[in-house]
């Protein structure tokens, strides 16, 4: 008996060991990416975005205010729901989140969700995805290969357009395109990836829909492909001369009879910290 404590007690010590090394990791990358954020950026004009498709440009004059620095990296919280299941049995568990935005360079998402010994926590990268139950035993680890980075950048530049907005006015190898007069579209190339991101706008330049080309094994087969990823944007709140929307649902699928938003999420705070923040 006395063995078999012992050796369950060295493997909770070394899944422990294990956990602290993802946290340990995490709190790297928010560094790394918090010290992106310009010291003293430029502060927005309408001037900026003049030649821009006319439903862009009314985008950002919406989202941006006169005035207002360009921040490039946030720090959001949120909760809602994740579904841990699909569109037939979602499965939907209460779910708080922290995450550090910070296009193009990359992202961090630490999130809580479900209770008692069905609690998944963990996060997303442009490098990993770790999540774990109740804490200690490993329920998915995977990463570090061109597709999950390919994944990883179609999400965080899609989000990056409407909880960031000034990081793609501070971009290279950017193109814009009017789709129709309610949409446009944005292109960026990136550390050898391509992504681009349709937004739908209202008359006032507010956006209401976001949808891209996602690279991803979210399908039945679980093979890597390019298929339809997008969001219902609404609730909109100011912050720090910012108009972002606070309550997001998104989905795989988007626009088919696939869809469902496993994702719903209300933004409780938006930040944008100083490089020095890490």
């Amino acid at each position: 008996m006395w063995g078999v404590l012992a050796f369950v007690g060295v493997g909770l010590f070394v899944l422990c060991g294990w956990r602290m090394l993802d946290h340990r990791a995490d709190r790297a990358e928010m560094a790394r990416l918090f010290a992106c954020q310009p010291k003293d950026p430029d502060r927005f004009t309408a001037a900026m975005v003049a030649d821009l498709p006319d439903p862009a440009r009314r985008y950002f004059t919406y989202a941006i205010a006169e005035g207002t620095p360009l921040f490039k990296v946030a720090v959001l919280e949120m909760q809602g729901r994740f579904s841990l299941g699909s569109k037939a049995s979602p499965n939907y568990q209460t779910m708080s989140a922290s995450q550090v935005l910070a296009a193009p360079e990359g992202f961090v998402w630490k999130m809580v969700c479900g209770s008692g010994l069905g609690r998944m926590s963990g996060s997303d990268s442009a490098g990993w995805t770790r999540f774990w139950l109740g804490g200690i035993v490993p329920v998915a680890r995977f990463g570090g290969t061109l597709n999950h980075r390919r994944a990883a950048f179609g999400r965080y530049m899609a989000e990056a357009l409407f909880w960031t907005p000034g990081a793609y006015l501070q971009m290279q190898n950017v193109l814009w395109e009017g789709v129709s007069d309610t949409t446009f579209r944005v292109s960026i190339q990136y550390g050898g990836l391509e992504q681009s991101v349709e937004v739908t706008v209202e008359t006032d330049g507010c956006p209401s829909k976001v949808v891209f080309p996602r690279w991803s094994n979210a399908n039945p087969e679980g093979v890597y492909r390019v298929q339809p990823f997008g969001a219902y944007l609404s609730t909109f709140q100011t912050f720090d001369g910012f108009r972002l929307p606070t309550r997001v649902e998104a989905g795989n699928h988007f626009g088919t009879e696939d869809y469902f938003p496993f994702y719903i999420a209300e933004v409780t705070s938006v930040r944008f910290p100083s490089a020095s923040a890490g």
